[in-house]
């Protein structure tokens, strides 16, 4: 079925769904559909309903589609999608998919000042900037439209550039899209998305305002559409949305729409408006609209027109901290002062006729050119009064006929019943109401819904709209692609890629890597044929029952020096560390204010007032942030010095029951080094600090020399283990070791909600120091709790099945009706070669209770599986081996 109004514009060929179609230059995707008949462009989000195009902009709510090619990019309004040969776009069933592979285009980022920035193109800005830039100041002018650089002469125009932030300062964040409107004619290196950084003196919003739906029942079906929307499909584009048309309005825009269908060849069925006590009781048709029930008369047509009103929109104007007031006879929220140097002009300041826009925005120039000094000649009045109110929000005898079919905020399948319920559920705030029915948190924000879920509130509430106010508008006004936030920041050009000294050693022997924070650290070795579980069953059985070396050197080291260093690190960590004898070393954890463990480490004592600190990979620099915050702020009389030195010492452990021996043919001095101290001593030649600390509960040695001088020491050892077949291992194969015995590792087997004591840690607990960080925490009701969750071993019946890292724990096979009572989940999951069988760890309600019990893990359709309870340390649990 063509649509579309006689014209000479250049023939473009797309597909949509897999279908060719035909659009011409200038269209949106949205105008080329409906010019093609296309009614239906894809389904609902949460209850599968067909949707079609409801508006013409950014504002859009419901014609939502894929793009394909030229790089697959999900949930861009059809509304905003410019047409070019080749476009390929599927609609969505709910949600988008995002790309398989990298994006090729490029992006980036300006950073611009002017003295006037006029965000809005229309009748207002326009000639607001037009005003300002003959004074002869610095002009920008942004619309999210097309338009010409040369629309203001003087002043710098960006089209197709949506300005989303609004901060301090007048500090402003747009997005130009570059190439939508190129397709595959986009020249080579041209970047596809800039975001313009702007700092402005005076900001003028002519913004606009958005046109609101009506609630009744069938007011989602492909057909229903915006009024304004129809005018601008037939205006702009020459398109026509439909050939029959019923029109449903509560102001004066509905009969314009009529006005100009009607002269473009549209059948104008009927007219209802809501002012005169007229209403639309429902709808027809699958998958669009065939027929519309006005006052319970059934009329045939295939497009209803629909005016609620308008909103201005004020989301930039809210977010630079303006306020709102409820005018009552608009029936719309207005400006109401801000402290940053904004003015709100034209509709966005419930102005909407076109010769009071333009003064309006002159005026609004003149204002902000006086305001920088700069003089101005005469300016013309603003007109007074306004146009056509557009009435009340009552029209409840059509929601109330089936309020489950009339909705509120389309994109997320709202309804007014989803209202009343949460109404009736006993929340009176509209931002509860939100969070409760999700109205207002799509891509949309609830540009065309977000008064209307308001009303709805206050009508089941039987409070006013202006006591109620609308939710809150945060950037960014349209979604932005995080390639676009991004820029040329990405990549290894951007997050630093870190690797040890003896990097090189690891890539020439074929090691598979894995990223650490910024570290890329030796995930295992594969040997010839070997997958990865093949290699690391390899790597385990030489630490269990040979040796093995590791490079360790990406653990996080800091110095912490000063008379007051002890005491400091007693504050800080939950046991005495002020105890340690120069040459010692002790395992130590850290909490949170709220008692939860943040990390956990070794401190050794290198003097009397000298340690050193070590801690996760992923958190040293958390750590040294944490320290660093608690004495500038808390404990600024201390004297304390903390000064990372990770990267001042390559780190080689050294572990198995014949770690010693190696070493001894390396170093003669280590022979009598016991478990938790440290040592100076000859390596190799070379001047070290050695360990003798373990996290594979396994005789073991960790050596420490300058990092420049970590590949020597390396292939030292190496060489010297040769005798007892000597294995490099990597991260994977630690965390099978360190699992077998019970440690943990912050940040997997922990979720920000565990204590020590929840991680069998008690023991590293002081209970006769004054007071350390997250101490008080301990007294709280909630985390003396029994039924905590523990960590705790399991053991699943079948030995060969490996649990999925996640899975929850349930108390019996069968499952009742949702809500499930969980019990736990897997932290944790491996094959132990030790064992001779898979095992996991698991945080469980009240688990060293369950010691010996069976739980149960479903996993996906098919029957929940049994596990049994055990105690976390499933290897060496007298310790033996680790002592030496």
């Amino acid at each position: 079925m063509n649509l579309r109004l006689p014209t000479t514009a250049d023939i473009l060929r797309f597909t949509f769904d897999g279908i060719e179609y035909t659009g011409h230059a200038g269209d949106t995707l949205a105008a080329a559909l409906l010019a093609n008949g296309v009614r239906q462009v894809g389904t609902s989000v949460r209850l599968g309903r067909p949707r079609g195009i409801m508006s013409a902009g950014s504002e859009e709510p419901t014609g939502v589609v894929q793009i394909e090619t030229p790089f697959a990019d999900p949930l861009r309004p059809a509304t905003m999608v410019e047409l070019f040969d080749g476009l390929a776009a599927t609609g969505l069933a709910g949600r988008g998919r995002l790309a398989d592979g990298p994006d090729p285009a490029r992006y980036d980022a300006v950073f611009a000042h002017c003295d006037v920035l006029v965000v809005g193109a229309g009748p207002a800005g326009t000639a607001a900037a037009a005003f300002a830039a003959r004074a002869g100041v610095r002009v920008m002018l942004c619309d999210e439209h097309p338009r010409d650089p040369a629309l203001v002469a003087g002043a710098t125009v960006l089209g197709r550039t949506t300005v989303f932030g609004y901060y301090d300062d007048n500090y402003l964040v747009a997005v130009e899209r570059r190439t939508d409107h190129l397709g595959f004619a986009a020249p080579a290196g041209m970047a596809r998305e800039r975001i313009w950084r702007i700092r402005a003196k005076r900001v003028i919003l002519a913004t606009g305002a958005h046109e609101r739906l009506i609630a009744f029942p069938g007011n989602d079906r492909p057909g229903v559409m915006l009024a304004g929307a129809a005018r601008t499909y037939l205006h702009r584009f020459g398109v026509l949305a439909g050939r029959r048309a019923v029109v449903f309005t509560a102001n004066r825009s509905g009969h314009q729409a009529a006005e100009d269908l009607a002269a473009a060849g549209v059948e104008i069925a009927a007219v209802a408006d809501a002012r005169e006590g007229r209403t639309v009781t429902g709808t027809e048709g699958v998958p669009a609209l065939t027929a519309v029930l006005v006052d319970g008369r059934r009329v045939e047509a295939d497009l209803l027109l629909v005016s609620g009103g308008w909103s201005p929109v004020l989301h930039l104007y809210s977010q630079a901290g303006g306020q709102l007031r409820y005018d009552e006879d608009l029936g719309a929220f207005l400006p109401d002062g801000c402290r940053q140097a904004v003015e709100p002009v034209g509709a966005a300041a419930g102005r909407y006729d076109h010769d009071a826009c333009a003064a309006d925005g002159v005026a609004a120039a003149a204002r902000a050119l006086t305001a920088l000094g700069v003089p101005t000649g005469p300016v013309p009045p603003v007109p007074t009064g306004r146009l056509d109110p557009p009435g009340s929000y009552l029209w409840h005898a059509a929601m109330d006929a089936a309020p489950h079919e009339a909705f509120v905020d389309l994109q997320r399948d709202v309804t007014v019943a989803d209202i009343h319920r949460a109404t009736g559920a006993g929340l009176r705030s509209v931002e509860h109401v939100k969070r409760y029915t999700t109205a207002g948190t799509a891509h949309d924000q609830g540009k065309t819904s977000g008064l209307l879920a308001s009303a709805t509130v206050g009508d089941a509430l039987g409070v006013r709209i202006a006591e109620l106010g609308v939710t809150t508008f945060r950037p960014p006004y349209t979604p932005v692609s995080f390639a676009a936030l991004a820029g040329r920041d990405r990549g290894d050009r951007f997050d630093p890629v870190r690797i040890t000294a003896i990097h090189d050693w690891h890539v020439a022997r074929g090691a598979r890597f894995e990223n650490v924070g910024q570290w890329k650290r030796p995930w295992y070795y594969p040997q010839p044929g070997e997958d990865l579980d093949a290699a690391v069953h390899r790597e385990c059985v030489a630490a269990r029952t040979g040796v093995a070396m590791m490079d360790a050197s990406t653990l996080g080291k800091i110095d912490v020096q000063g008379p007051d260093a002890a005491e400091f690190l007693d504050r800080m960590y939950t046991n005495v560390m002020s105890s340690l004898a120069v040459g010692a070393v002790r395992y130590g954890v850290m909490c949170r204010l709220d008692g939860m463990v943040f990390d956990d480490g070794t401190v050794a004592r290198l003097a009397e007032d000298r340690f050193l600190v070590t801690t996760t990979t992923g958190n040293a620099a958390a750590v040294l942030d944490w320290f660093e915050e608690w004495l500038q702020t808390e404990w600024p009389d201390l004297e304390v010095w903390c000064t990372s030195v990770t990267e001042q010492w390559s780190t080689v452990a050294v572990v198995g029951p014949q770690s010693r021996a190696v070493l001894g043919t390396i170093s003669g001095s280590l022979v009598d080094l016991p478990f938790m101290r440290w040592r100076d001593a000859t390596v190799a030649g070379l001047a070290a600090r050695v360990f003798r600390i373990s996290f594979s509960g396994e005789l073991a040695f960790e050596v420490n020399v300058p990092w420049w001088q970590g590949p020597a020491l390396w292939q030292a050892v190496h060489a010297a283990g040769q005798p007892w077949g000597i294995t490099p291992y990597g991260t994977q194969t630690m965390h099978v070791l360190r699992a077998e015995k019970g440690y943990p590792i912050i940040g997997q087997d922990t979720d920000g909600t565990v204590t020590p004591h929840d991680l069998g840690l008690a023991w590293a607990v002081s209970k006769k120091k004054a007071d350390f960080i997250g101490k008080r925490s301990f007294t709280r009701p909630d985390t003396a709790r029994p039924d905590r969750k523990h960590l705790v071993g399991l053991l699943p019946e079948d030995p060969a099945l490996r649990l999925p890292e996640g899975a929850h724990l349930v108390a019996r096979q069968e499952l009742p009706p949702p809500p499930v009572p969980l019990l736990g989940h897997v932290t944790s999951s491996y094959h132990s070669a030790a064992l001779g069988r898979t095992f996991a760890l698991a945080l469980v309600r009240s688990g060293r209770d369950r010691l010996g019990d069976r739980l149960w893990v479903p996993l996906g359709d098919g029957p929940a599986v049994p596990v049994t309870v055990t105690a976390p340390v499933l290897y060496d649990p007298e310790g033996a081996r680790r002592d030496g």
